[in-house]
């Protein structure tokens, strides 16, 4: 009787742990969802910032060549940052696992 109920506590434990792992792969999949949002929402307020302080101080006659090399290097600048950042999340993450 005793090992029927130990085997179905231990039964129990692994749907829990089964669970749990696939929770955590969601979550895993969030994150890399929300991440992938937020470097498109850099991209887009990168764009607008260049586009802005373009608009701001240009005459109407503006050389879309200049514009877009300034959006391709504030996205550079971005990119480069974003990697840093997740460089030391993934130095946190390891830091907490062990």
């Amino acid at each position: 009787q005793n090992e029927k109920e130990l085997q179905d506590v231990v039964k129990q434990q692994e749907e829990k742990m089964l669970q749990l792992i696939d929770k955590s792969g969601e979550v895993t999949r969030l994150k890399g969802e929300v991440s992938q949002l937020k470097r498109s929402l850099q991209r887009a307020e990168t764009e607008a910032k260049v586009l802005w302080e373009e608009m701001r101080g240009q005459e109407p006659k503006v050389d879309a060549a200049h514009v877009q090399e300034r959006v391709l290097l504030r996205q550079e600048v971005d990119k480069l940052r974003l990697l840093l950042l997740e460089k030391e999340d993934e130095n946190l993450v390891l830091s907490d696992k062990y």
